[in-house]
């Protein structure tokens, strides 16, 4: 029986494989000016009773703020 290993052997140590979080790059794109950017929520379905202006709005890039960036980059492994 043949036992996988997840990594790399560097000087005998077993180091572990660095992941991206699975869910983080299904929902973030890093555009090429290094900013963050999502799809805005509630505009999948029940679109009769949201008003025109707010399925506007809702349509564009939403860009994640300078409070959260370091932590959706360490999820993207960009930091």
């Amino acid at each position: 029986m043949r036992i996988r290993q997840q990594g790399v052997i560097q000087k005998g140590i077993i180091m572990p494989k660095v992941k991206t979080n699975s869910s983080a790059k299904k929902r973030f794109k890093v555009t090429g000016t290094g900013k963050i950017s999502f799809q805005k929520a509630f505009k999948r379905h029940i679109l009769t009773k949201k008003s025109k202006k707010r399925k506007r709005v809702m349509a564009k890039k939403g860009f994640v703020s300078p409070a959260n960036t370091d932590f959706v980059k360490r999820l993207l492994r960009l930091k």
